[in-house]
């Protein structure tokens, strides 16, 4: 009796969805289809036995497209609940690999000059969404994207976290500290390693020299303010470790020091550590989210 009262109640849902939801989720209005983006992002959630397939999941992969930002926010606010846990994000194997797009995207917020972004042919539609014309969509994103990193990392290419990286350089500071989270969980914490021993010095040593390869392959090294800008939210403690800057510096590069290169990027490093201690703001051309042309 209680089986067939479920299949009665599904049978009830699935009518309410054909004949209401799939109709609307196109409406001409924006505020609706945000508002189905929203609550099938909750129904996946509360209801993941019936509501968490392909079948529903492909709503919120056509609807990434939507000309409308509201709509767009929602449908990502969406996946985040859903990416937020490894056992939910282990049923999104197929959407993750599904919707995929080529060619660039819909426009970026200003970034510094001289900052190059590189482009995969093909990016999921959540990769190319980092560069989204509204900052707070794009700052959604890449909230998302380290959700997918932390529970189900194999969803993300080298190809495409090398697409997000070059993001903490831009003029947006939420978008830029969204970035500098994923660049320090993906490729700066000394912690990632399974199996390190956790020793403060040993692990800021580890921080510093894989942060100075990083700064030195982006070829960005006019602009290590924006780089410690970015990282001081989740890097914060570390980046003010001068002390361990200052025995990384005097070590003699003909044992394990550093070479010319990298001693003059964590010059430069430390000076925008020090600088952002004694001024609490971020460097010029850096501000809140919001519409940049370029700088």
């Amino acid at each position: 009796q209680l089986q067939e009262q479920q299949e009665e109640i599904e049978n009830m849902m699935n009518a309410v969805f054909k004949g209401v939801f799939v109709h609307r989720y196109r409406d001409v209005v924006p505020e609706i289809r945000a508002i189905c983006m929203e609550e099938l992002g909750t129904w996946m959630k509360s209801y993941a036995a019936s509501f968490l397939t392909d079948g529903y999941l492909k709503y919120i992969g056509w609807t990434l497209h939507d000309k409308q930002r509201e709509v767009r926010l929602q449908c990502v606010k969406a996946l985040q609940g859903l990416y937020c846990c490894r056992e939910t994000a282990a049923h999104m194997e197929l959407f993750t690999s599904r919707f995929k797009v080529s060619g660039g995207p819909r426009g970026s917020p200003g970034v510094p000059a001289g900052c190059h972004r590189p482009r995969s042919p093909r990016q999921t539609r959540m990769v190319s969404m980092v560069l989204d014309k509204e900052p707070d969509v794009a700052v959604e994103v890449v909230k998302l994207l380290t959700l997918m990193l932390e529970n189900m990392e194999e969803a993300l290419t080298e190809e495409d976290c090398q697409s997000v990286y070059p993001v903490v350089y831009v003029s947006s500071r939420a978008l830029a500290s969204a970035a500098g989270l994923f660049l320090y969980r993906r490729l700066l914490d000394p912690q990632r390693e399974a199996g390190r021993e956790p020793t403060r010095d040993g692990d800021n040593r580890t921080f510093f020299r894989l942060l100075l390869a990083f700064f030195i392959e982006s070829e960005l090294h006019e602009h290590a303010a924006y780089l410690v800008d970015s990282l001081w939210d989740c890097a914060g403690p570390r980046l003010r470790d001068w002390e361990t800057i200052s025995a990384l510096l005097l070590e003699e590069s003909s044992t394990e020091g550093l070479a010319d290169r990298q001693e003059k990027a964590l010059v430069e490093i430390l000076a925008a550590s020090v600088v952002q201690v004694a001024e609490g703001q971020p460097p010029v051309g850096r501000g809140p989210a919001k519409k940049v042309t370029g700088l």
